[in-house]
Formats: structure tokens, C-alpha cells, sequence
């Protein structure tokens, strides 16, 4: 068994000291800003460091801006002033030469220098500007890695799972069947559980499963993600404990308790949580009788389930390990898979922008302001959940900003592309102006994110 114990010792860090008894809504705020601070400071040390090895001249470095020359605190070595500025929602890199955010036209009039952005040749302004995009890039699969490896630390191997999975309803509305052995997903072997189901397949594909002996093809609608509220797939075997049973529920007056583990409705044997569930929910509004194992006996209880048909108690679902001969993430499997996880994260991104210009997905349930964010990362400080959301929106950041607008890097790229195209650069009137409607598109589409995010938190 590995050991834990790098795992407890970033658990018990001092910003969750800190937050233990802090209000949820700061607890979010913690997360998202510590989250950005990371993402933010990556992006522009890619630039940075870009522009360095070429010989450009950096005066800033900023993570969040400083509008108005308001700033938390800066410090100056050699010609650069870092710092730290007020409005979380960014950052940036000032360097010589560049038409960018500021829109230092007085420096932009004097005689180009050799130290200076456009003074370089088209390729090596390329690489400064793609920098950030590459580093959000590399951070995303450094952190998916490392999140892999020291939170889950282990794996069903695909090949363990001869008796197949479990079809919930979606899935068996598509035509699968509990028992189903899934052998290709979109042609490809999956080598682990999670595998089988990729971020991808929920907007179309193939799932080949093998079936009594048999291959069979189930076509996945381009549509799936609009019906997801539950995984298509949950391991056939799961261990199930009642983890609280919560005062005054139907779980307290039938005697369920905390370390109760879960075997069955109704007479019926449950493998796992979801079947656990269905059962559960197919007698709402009746009594019902539950057997549990409790201290190695099995018990059986007598409960009333109401008409939701949850009975009021949380669990804790684990792999069942005698079921599942589990393989542990080593960090060269940890950063293979990492790789792989942020790659599938941006072509759904990219596969997901495609669906929304195409109006197939609405902008309003697509599209989440720093509001959104951080309901997501939610009011407890988790470590796990904290490390996952932050590599999910590394990558999410990367494509955003590979996007051609101009005020983001993908419209410096553009008009860089342009130039080695041609030959000739694009005139810096032309990216003064593209610069301006870029900024205001920008802010007017962060007005309406963030105004749209608020209207959700009260049900509008």
C-alpha cells in the first residue's frame, strides 16, 4: 500500500487551517483566487521567459491588473517591476515595444530599439506569444499528473472487469445492458474504468461492447451531454457504507447506522450504489426492507420511503477490491494518463465552442464568469477538488486564449501569421484599433458572464 503521507501533509496546509471556519462564500472565494493566482502567474512567466531568452526588454509583470496604477504591492529588479495588482481577474506582461492591454502609444512613437517586441523577427514574436498558451498547457498535465497519482492512486484495469459494468437508465435507453463488456471506445481499447467513458463521447460516438459471446456497436447521440446527470456506467461492484444518517430521516427510524453496509432491497442483492438507488426508488411512497452488514451480520431493516425515494443518509462508495484487482498510478503511468486527460479536456473545449457558434448548445448554460467558478469549486476547502478544477481550467484557459480575438493571444498570433505569410507586418494603426474592439468585446462579454452567473444564484 502507498504511502500517504505527502498527501496528508498538503491536506494540512495552512490556508485550510485558516478557512475551517471561515464562511462558505469566502472559502469559494479562497479557492478561485488561489486557483487563478497559479493559473495567471504560469501563463505570463511563459511570455516572460519567452521574451527574455530572445532579448526583449520586459518592463512589467503583473498577476491581476493594477487599472488606474492601483496595485497590492510591486517591487523593481533590473528593469522589470513585478507586482502584484487589484482586479483578480487576469494579468500581464508589459513588454517593450508591443502594442498590448496598455496602449503606450507614446512609446510605440519612438525609434524602434533592438531590445524591443517588434524590432525581433516574426518567429521569435510567435513563441513569445504562444508562451502562455504552452505553459497553461504543460501546468495542466503537471497537475492532472500529480492529481492522479497522489488523490487517486489507483485503477481498474479494464481487463479486470469481466462481468462487465453497470447500465444505468440513460445508458440502457441507448441500448446497453448491465453485464455489457466494453471492448472499444470510438475504436480505441480503453485501459482503465474511467476510460470507458470519455469527456468526447458525450457529444457522439461509439461504445463496442462484447454481450453473451457477442459484439455489438451502440451509436452515442452528438446530443448526450444535454441529458447527462449521471454517469452512463458505474462499476458492477461497489462497497457501500453508510458514512451519516441524518436526525429525524426515514434512515433514523428504521435503525440504520453509521457503518452499515448496504446488501440489499426488497429481498434483492445490490452490488452497487446505483443499483442500490434504482431498487430504493422503485418502492417510493412504501415500506421496504434493507439489508445491511453490520459488524459481519447481516441485518435486516424495515424503512419508509418517501416519495423522492432517498431515505436521508450519506455514503461512502468505494471500489470493491475483492471484486477488482486495483493497479496503482505510478508517475510515469500518472503522467501518461495526465497527458491524455488534458488533451481530452481541450478537444472538448474545442468540440464544445464548435456546438455553441453552431447555437446546438446555449450560451447561457455554456459559459461561466469567475461567479460560476467558484460555486464549483463549492464552500469546503477539498485539496482533490481544488487540483482538479485548477488543471481543468489551465487548459480551458490555454484554448481560450488561442482563441483570434484580438486583446487575447490568439489576435496577436493572427496578425504575426499574417506577417509571415505576406512579408509584410500588419500596420500598427490597424492593431491599435482591433486591439480597442478586443478590449471592449472582451469587458462587455464579462458584463454579461458575470451579470448572467449572479441571475443564476438566485433562480433566475
Amino acid at each position: 500500500m502507498r504511502s500517504n503521507f505527502f498527501k496528508q501533509r498538503i491536506s494540512m496546509t495552512l490556508l485550510q487551517i485558516i478557512f475551517a471556519e471561515v464562511p462558505g462564500g469566502l472559502v469559494m472565494t479562497g479557492q478561485l483566487l488561489l486557483s487563478l493566482s497559479i493559473l495567471v502567474f504560469v501563463h505570463e512567466l511563459g511570455h516572460f521567459l519567452a521574451a527574455k531568452a530572445f532579448g526583449m526588454r520586459v518592463d512589467k509583470f503583473y498577476v491581476f491588473f493594477d487599472f488606474g496604477g492601483k496595485k497590492i504591492f510591486s517591487i523593481t529588479k533590473g528593469e522589470t517591476e513585478y507586482g502584484l495588482g487589484w482586479f483578480p481577474l487576469g494579468g500581464y506582461v508589459k513588454i517593450a515595444g508591443m502594442i498590448d492591454e496598455s496602449m503606450d502609444k507614446e512609446q510605440m512613437n519612438t525609434e524602434p530599439q533592438d531590445w524591443e517586441f517588434r524590432s525581433k523577427p516574426a518567429w521569435q514574436r510567435f513563441i513569445v506569444m504562444i508562451g502562455g498558451v504552452v505553459m497553461n498547457v504543460i501546468l495542466g498535465v503537471i497537475i492532472y499528473a500529480f492529481w492522479l497519482n497522489q488523490y487517486q492512486e489507483r485503477y481498474i484495469p479494464v481487463a479486470e472487469m469481466q462481468e462487465g459494468v453497470y447500465a444505468h437508465e440513460l445508458a440502457r435507453d441507448l441500448g446497453f445492458e448491465t453485464g455489457d463488456r466494453v471492448v472499444a471506445v470510438n475504436g480505441s481499447t480503453p485501459e482503465r474504468y474511467k476510460d470507458i467513458t470519455p469527456l468526447k463521447i458525450y457529444f457522439g460516438g461509439e461504445i463496442t461492447v462484447e454481450r453473451d459471446g457477442e459484439i455489438k456497436d451502440v451509436k452515442i447521440p452528438g446530443d448526450l451531454f444535454k441529458q447527462i446527470k449521471e454517469p452512463l456506467f458505474s462499476p458492477l461492484y461497489e462497497k457501500v457504507v453508510v458514512q451519516r444518517v441524518f436526525e429525524g430521516s426515514n434512515a433514523e427510524k428504521g435503525n440504520l447506522e453509521v457503518g452499515d453496509v448496504i446488501k440489499g432491497v426488497d429481498g434483492k442483492e445490490t452490488t452497487n450504489f446505483a443499483s442500490f438507488g434504482e431498487l430504493l426508488r422503485s418502492h417510493s411512497g412504501k415500506s421496504t426492507t434493507i439489508a445491511v452488514n453490520r459488524g459481519g451480520e447481516l441485518v435486516t431493516l424495515n424503512v419508509d420511503v418517501p416519495e423522492e425515494g432517498k431515505i436521508g443518509f450519506e455514503s461512502n462508495v468505494t471500489t470493491d477490491t475483492e471484486k477488482y484487482p486495483m493497479k496503482d498510478y505510478t508517475w510515469g503511468s500518472s503522467l501518461r494518463y495526465g497527458s491524455r486527460e488534458a488533451f481530452a479536456t481541450f478537444v472538448t473545449q474545442v468540440i464544445g465552442f464548435g456546438k455553441l457558434l453552431r447555437g446546438k448548445i446555449p450560451v447561457r448554460d455554456s459559459v461561466q464568469s469567475p461567479v460560476g467558478i467558484a460555486t464549483i469549486f463549492g464552500s469546503v476547502w477539498d485539496w482533490s477538488k481544488f487540483w482538479l478544477l485548477t488543471a481543468m481550467i489551465s487548459i480551458v484557459l490555454a484554448f481560450m486564449n488561442i482563441l483570434p480575438i484580438p486583446a487575447l493571444d490568439g489576435g496577436h498570433i493572427v496578425f504575426i501569421g499574417i506577417e509571415m505569410i505576406t512579408g509584410k507586418p500588419v500596420s500598427e494603426t490597424v492593431i491599435e484599433k482591433a486591439q480597442v474592439v478586443g478590449m471592449v468585446f472582451l469587458l462587455t462579454l464579462m458584463v454579461l458572464v458575470v451579470g448572467n452567473d449572479i441571475l443564476k444564484l438566485f433562480g433566475i
